[in-house]
């Protein structure tokens, strides 16, 4: 009897151990702010260079397309590639590739400078306040050859292109080289179809300097790494260039004399 009323009781233990919940060990979690469900991952490093400048601008409509994220030259200031045209002048041995039109650069008169190859001096006219047009505009490029008639505004970023083509800041407005940028695709291709011009054919540039009409002498592939197709010039030049589809390393160029 007394084995049965043990055992009974061992059983009745047991029961009422399984009966007890289970505890959870407790953990103390802080919550979140309210909207913060994460501390933020990012690195918020801020990299300064020796000569760096609040103002600089270095986004997408700065003077070049940054570098590749994570590059050696990612944080150095003015790398990547350049946005606006940089090109060659035909004939400089800069792996200039000249379309095959007939013809040679014309003669320019010696009262500014002789021949358009062989111009040593220069000539300039500045920018200034009184030349700008009420609506912003500096003159009114026309290619009669391919039905354009554009706008030229002062700058090649893209605002300025998005408006219609843009004067190269560095060269100049009236006597000299005259250099011009447009995009060749897109709503404003207004420089799509300079590539196809001909020796001959007639550029009509109207300023509030007056009208004159140039002769094109040179259609040409360049490379984009070279400047000196925005140099200065003794004679009367005008330069216009736009990307070549699908081609990012190259440019066109057109170049046309003042006609006489």
């Amino acid at each position: 009897m007394r084995r049965c009323l043990i055992l009974l009781l061992a059983v009745c233990l047991m029961l009422t151990a399984f009966c007890i919940p289970a505890l959870a060990l407790e953990y103390d979690f802080p919550a979140p702010d309210p909207g913060q469900f994460a501390e933020p991952t990012s690195d918020n490093t801020v990299y300064i260079s020796a000569n760096d400048d609040a103002n600089i601008d270095r986004s997408k409509t700065a003077a070049v397309i940054p570098p590749a994220f994570g590059s050696p030259t990612s944080y150095t200031l003015n790398a990547g590639e350049y946005l606006t045209p940089n090109l060659v002048s035909p004939g400089s041995g800069n792996g200039v590739t000249v379309l095959p039109f007939s013809g040679a650069a014309p003669t320019i008169p010696a009262a500014i400078g002789g021949n358009v190859s062989s111009t040593v001096w220069t000539s300039y006219t500045d920018v200034t306040a009184d030349l700008y047009y009420s609506d912003g505009r500096l003159g009114t490029l026309e290619i009669p050859a391919i039905g354009l008639t554009v706008n030229v505004y002062e700058g090649t970023d893209n605002a300025t292109l998005a408006k219609g083509a843009g004067h190269f800041t560095d060269t100049s407005i009236w006597n000299g080289n005259i250099a011009v940028a447009a995009h060749n695709r897109g709503i404003n291709n207004h420089f799509g179809r300079i590539h196809t011009l001909s020796v001959g054919d007639t550029v009509t540039y109207t300023t509030k300097l007056g009208t004159r009409t140039y002769e094109v002498f040179s259609v040409s592939k360049m490379s984009v790494n070279d400047t000196s197709v925005l140099d200065s010039s003794g004679a009367n030049i005008l330069t216009l260039v736009t990307c070549v589809m699908n081609e990012p390393q190259y440019r066109w160029c057109v170049k046309a004399a003042e006609m006489f």
